[in-house]
């Protein structure tokens, strides 16, 4: 798939955060995940007190969502990650450093963080 990263200088450089501004993509296969979780093939939470670890499972997991489809982690051009109310600002730094681990830095998908007040389990921190 070819695909166009797009950071204007216009906006804030958000690739040192682990995403860019968005992604133009051409090719001819799109696929949508569903929302992914810290939790393993199993349904255990990898590490219900750390949200890093959490998040590092959910990437993997998008990742084997994506490879059944035949790509790779540099094929995923956009995030969209929930993020329960009272943990968005405490979240930032484990996300930022989960992201920038995950994704190589001239690959940096698009991202979205929104919070919301609950999720399916108490032990899920977010992300689709």
């Amino acid at each position: 798939m070819s695909k166009t990263y797009l950071n204007p200088s216009a906006l804030f450089p958000s690739q040192q955060y682990g995403f860019s501004q968005g992604v133009a993509t051409v090719g001819k296969t799109t696929v949508y995940v569903s929302g992914q979780v810290g939790w393993h093939a199993a349904q255990q939470i990898t590490d219900p007190a750390d949200l890093g670890t959490q998040t590092r499972q959910a990437l993997e997991n998008l990742e084997i969502a994506v490879r059944a489809a035949g790509g790779t982690r540099t094929d995923i051009v956009s995030l969209r990650l929930y993020i329960v109310g009272e943990h968005i600002h405490n979240a930032a730094l484990s996300v930022r450093e989960a992201l920038l681990g995950f994704f190589p830095p001239d690959n940096l998908p698009s991202s979205t963080w929104i919070g919301v007040s609950a999720l399916a389990s108490k032990d899920f921190p977010d992300r689709d």
